[in-house]
């Protein structure tokens, strides 16, 4: 018998925390039982060769704008792959479940990992009359958090018993404390033990807000200027804002003390490299780059938005602030600097609550549930039809 065929359909295949949580569930899920294939709208980057398995990869190279070949092109490889499964991720994708529908996917999965850049909030009507368009045609949500649960039901009116709410989960074996003291980050300037280097991981553009990083920085250093001999800066990624934060630092004099290297494939070293997280974005779903920093064993310091809140509990493993809220940002990082006590509670307490609650063996047995469910549900019905 066949294994089933299941088609995981994005935009892009690039460095991203619904990327990476995307590889993680297919390295999690039973070899001998699903097959997995996965369809790019765009492209795919060398952020693939992360797959340790051969999963084929279509990419599609959607056009700018409205590209309405898309649909047929993604219609025709549908018919030609015959999926058991197709399960979309984010709004980009979300479109792709009306091909599936006219190829006759038996089961259609759509999960919500974030918002938008363009709908921080998850406000935006053309946005939620959209996702209520397409509900019909969706067998089965999965939100990765409790609001993005909530959203689903109360705002898009989706049924409640169509909604399961799945978190991500981390490699807590990749990502783990260094054995001693920092580990160096290869390549960084900051190699002295004695410095204490806040840092951030993920891509720079949109809702992440690095800026306001930057800015927390700058008043940091503003107020206690004596610190400009211990801390520094740490902001990997690239996208349009790296140089925004560039300009900003610059403009303050303090380019000198923060490191911006762009993109890097060596993330569990990076924060191994690091004494403070910080995630400055203005919406997340559940956050793998939170998850990967609280294995790591660092203090997070996060917004209050998404499901931040069910990663960081206040006073515990880290600390919340308001996103957009510098002055806020900077008062939480001058605890963190000036205590070294709590910065070493907290990160113990970050890596013991990851392996506890966030591991990537209990995501994998969720979504395995999840697919078999459906897969039977479907199997019955068509056996019922008959």
């Amino acid at each position: 018998m066949t294994m089933p065929l299941i088609v995981h359909v994005i935009y892009r295949l690039g460095m991203g925390g619904l990327e990476n949580g995307l590889i993680n569930l297919i390295h999690h899920l039973p070899e001998e039982k699903y097959r997995h294939a996965i369809i790019c709208l765009t492209e795919a980057t060398e952020f693939k060769q992360r797959l340790r398995r051969a999963v084929p990869i279509y990419e599609l190279h959607k056009r700018e704008g409205h590209d309405f070949g898309l649909y047929l092109r993604v219609w025709r490889l549908f018919r030609e792959l015959k999926p058991d499964i197709v399960h979309t991720r984010n709004l980009a994708a979300l479109e792709c479940q009306l091909p599936a529908w006219l190829a006759g996917v038996p089961v259609r999965i759509h999960s919500e990992h974030g918002w938008d850049v363009f709908d921080p909030d998850g406000t935006n009507r053309k946005y939620l009359w959209f996702r209520r368009f397409f509900c019909p045609l969706i067998h089965q949500y999965v939100a990765l958090s409790r609001q993005l649960e909530d959203y689903l039901i109360e705002q898009v009116k989706v049924p409640a018993a169509k909604v399961v709410r799945i978190c991500n989960g981390v490699d807590t074996d990749l990502f783990h404390p260094p054995a001693g003291d920092r580990e160096p980050i290869p390549g960084c300037p900051f190699t002295d033990q004695e410095l204490i280097l806040i840092g951030t991981v993920g891509r720079m553009h949109g809702v992440k807000d690095q800026p306001t990083l930057a800015r927390a920085f700058i008043a940091l250093l503003k107020k206690w200027p004596e610190l400009k001999a211990k801390v520094r800066l740490i902001l990997v990624g690239d996208g349009p804002l790296r140089a925004e934060c560039q300009g900003l630092l610059a403009q303050a004099g303090l380019l000198e003390l923060a490191w911006l290297p762009g993109e890097r494939d060596d993330i569990p070293q990076v924060l191994r490299g690091l004494d403070i997280f910080v995630l400055p974005s203005q919406a997340e779903g559940i956050s793998n780059t939170i998850l990967e920093a609280m294995a790591t064993g660092l203090p997070v310091i996060a917004t209050k938005v998404g499901g931040n809140w069910e990663l960081v509990h206040e006073g515990v493993n880290g600390t919340l602030v308001p996103s957009k809220a510098p002055d806020t940002l900077a008062k939480a990082l001058t605890e963190y600097v000036q205590n070294s006590n709590l910065r070493h509670a907290h990160g113990q307490a970050a890596r013991q609550r990851a392996k506890i609650h966030f591991s990537l063996a209990s995501m994998g047995m969720a979504y395995e549930e999840t697919y078999d469910q459906l897969l039977l549900k479907r199997s019955r019905c068509a056996a019922s039809s008959v």
